[in-house]
């Protein structure tokens, strides 16, 4: 409800959308108000008017909420890379948890039987895979590495970045000092960074060669800052080691599973290592795996999942679209002597059919982590052999819900557990789990 006071909109925020953005209504419309909270009152200044909605700068706050916080980052709302520093930690988890069940029931007319416990972990320092902009501004003297603004392709003028991890975070400046001394400054338009357990790794995207003193310059940096430098020419299969060569291998570790998992930076991996392993013993746990079952693993990558099912003892098939991903899979199983029971093979998950799942032979059951798409093709193609158990694996509550319509409304399922995994913390992305089994006759 909106009311007037003065030349001001007054509304009452009542709830959040999936970018973070508080919704009211005012005059029959939505208002999507940046930086606004549940339960405030506010003032708004709309910079995008449609017909049925409008999104809005924040204005004055009349009723400030209890879950308002002062934002840790000094950039916060110049810097695209966060939208929610400014409410509470355990208050994102909570807001998180309201979208999953709102996308559930508003797109898939779905309920949960059972809400899973929110997995969360550190909310400061845990990014380790970030594509960093980089861009020469003439009129600062200087080059900026960091995130795009909130709105616009400027790239933020960042000192230090609270998500990043704090070693990476302090680099950013300096980074902007080394290319600005570059030859190749106006050329350089991207730093891909993956952060491993012996190794940070920071890729230049380079869109011309190098001089000799570039290449001196990068070397005394990564001297200085103990640093691995990659060089990538055009696609990702063209980044390569540049300096120093005899660095350790990019990896990540799952424990729990006696795993250790070697990857390229430019690889698909989680940005955020410790959730990525509470992830996989959730997922694990709700699959239930036993020696002597079969179970895919669709959109396995770089077997994240299926190798630790395999540790379970199950015979784990690990599905994937990339050729170069079921390579480094099938590599991964070798290395952590497991290729006995985890098998890969490539296929179009987004093209897959009933008769092309049926080639595959029966599975008991089936772990699904799709990108943002979602996995429509391969849900409506489950027919009558279709598993007992799904655990499914989302980046997008919307996919979910609308995957998860067609699991429960046409093949049969209950979704018996769905929850969130703040796998983002102080952004909107939404990371949630949930369990599907055959309903009983």
């Amino acid at each position: 409800m909106a009311e007037k006071s003065g030349n001001a909109d007054w509304v009452v925020i009542e709830s959040l959308d999936h970018e973070g953005r508080g919704i009211a209504h005012a005059d029959g419309k939505v208002i999507f108000i940046e930086g606004a909270l549940p339960g405030e009152r506010v003032s708004y200044s709309s910079y995008r008017k449609k017909p049925s909605f409008e999104v809005a700068h924040l204005g004055q706050l009349r009723r400030p909420s209890f879950m308002r916080v002062t934002p840790k980052c000094r950039h916060f709302g110049i810097c695209g890379g966060c939208s929610m520093q400014h409410m509470d930690a355990c208050a994102q988890v909570a807001a998180k948890q309201r979208i999953l069940e709102d996308n559930l029931w508003h797109i898939g007319r779905v309920k949960a039987q059972t809400v899973l416990s929110p997995v969360h972990g550190q909310t400061w320092g845990y990014r380790q895979r970030a594509r960093l902009s980089v861009r020469h501004v003439e009129k600062k003297g200087k080059t900026l590495v960091g995130f795009r603004e909130k709105k616009g392709r400027y790239v933020a003028d960042l000192e230090y970045c609270e998500i990043l991890t704090p070693k990476i975070a302090r680099l950013l400046p300096l980074l902007g000092e080394l290319i600005q001394s570059l030859s190749i400054r106006d050329a350089l338009p991207q730093i891909e960074v993956a952060v491993g357990e012996h190794v940070d790794v920071l890729v230049l995207r380079i869109l011309q060669p190098l001089s000799l003193a570039d290449e001196q310059a990068i070397r005394n940096f990564a001297d200085l800052h103990h640093v691995q430098f990659w060089l990538q020419t055009k696609g990702p299969e063209t980044a390569a080691p540049f300096y120093p060569l005899d660095a350790p291998p990019l990896s990540y570790s799952l424990p729990e599973f006696g795993i250790t998992m070697p990857f390229a930076p430019t690889e698909f991996t989680q940005v955020n290592a410790e959730m990525n392993r509470v992830m996989v013993s959730r997922a694990v746990r709700l699959l239930d795996p036993q020696r002597n079952e079969r179970i895919a693993d669709w959109f396995c990558g770089l077997g994240n999942f299926t190798l630790p099912i395999a540790r379970r003892g199950a015979q784990v098939v690990g599905i994937e679209g990339s050729a170069a991903l079921v390579r480094r899979a099938g590599e991964n199983a070798e290395l952590n002597n497991l290729a006995a029971n985890a098998r890969f093979r490539e296929m179009n998950l987004f093209e897959i059919d009933e008769a092309a799942l049926e080639q595959l032979g029966h599975f008991d059951k089936m772990l699904i982590d799709p990108p943002r798409d979602g996995a429509i093709e391969l849900v409506k193609a489950l027919g009558g052999d279709a598993p007992e158990r799904i655990v499914y694996v989302s980046c997008n509550p919307a996919t979910l819900a609308r995957d998860a319509q067609v699991l429960v409304h046409l093949k049969g399922y209950v979704l018996k557990a769905a929850g969130v995994m703040n796998m983002f913390p102080h952004t909107s992305h939404v990371e949630s789990i949930a369990l599907f089994e055959k309903a009983q006759a």
